[in-house]
């Protein structure tokens, strides 16, 4: 169960198309997702989303593209304040947790075992257990109160990964520049996907050859 089983939490930044993309994939490659998202995320996903009072209560089918039976089986959404749920104890076991996208506040707050909501305390159980936990700021540019906050992120053992996408595998849409994202952060914790995104080295033209 533990290792079919992983944590998303998404947390205020812009950028909250990382988290749902994250989640459809971990959905659709067989994983259990248990899902957190902070009440500024909704906030964010009306602007970013178009998703007119986007809400917890909002169906899932509504802002995930998941089927009915992929909501209900294999998506387990919480209250972030319920600090009571299961991911609150160090017991709780999964492949890991990604913060994906996660604001300065968020980074700050897990940074300093600030766990003042679910998803800072479920982050702080990870760092404790020494469990693996992603970590994906969206801010730009970054204070040095930013970077020291990261820093000790890094330092206790998490993955500090920004939602700095790379361009070499030729980018057509906004999505491949999402999933690009999305395989550097699964990579991060050993799981895989079908993608075409891998580093090919250099592009050769035949005058490249022939100036050899």
């Amino acid at each position: 169960m533990s290792e079919q089983r992983i944590v998303v939490g998404l947390a205020g930044a812009s950028g909250t198309v990382y988290g749902t993309r994250l989640t459809e994939i971990l959905v659709n490659t067989g994983w259990d997702v248990h899902l957190l998202v902070s009440q500024s995320t909704w906030k964010v996903m009306q602007a970013e989303a178009g998703i007119d009072g986007a809400s917890p209560s909002t169906p899932l089918t509504k802002w995930l593209n998941v089927t009915e039976e992929q909501a209900r089986d294999q998506i387990f959404t919480y209250n972030v304040r319920d600090i009571a749920a299961p991911m609150a104890s160090g017991t709780f076991k999964s492949r890991g947790m990604i913060v994906m996208p996660c604001s300065m506040k968020t980074v700050a707050a897990i940074a300093h075992g600030y766990s003042d909501n679910l998803l800072t305390r479920c982050a702080d159980c990870f760092l404790k257990e020494k469990r693996p936990l992603v970590v994906v700021p969206r801010e730009t540019p970054l204070s040095l109160i930013h970077l020291r906050n990261l820093t000790t992120l890094a330092e206790a053992g998490a993955h500090v990964i920004p939602a700095m996408p790379g361009f070499y595998h030729n980018p057509e849409t906004i999505d491949d520049l999402v999933d690009f994202m999305v395989m550097k952060v699964l990579e991060a914790l050993g799981i895989s996907f079908d993608h075409n995104m891998t580093w090919k080295g250099p592009r050769h033209t035949q005058s490249d050859h022939s100036s050899a």
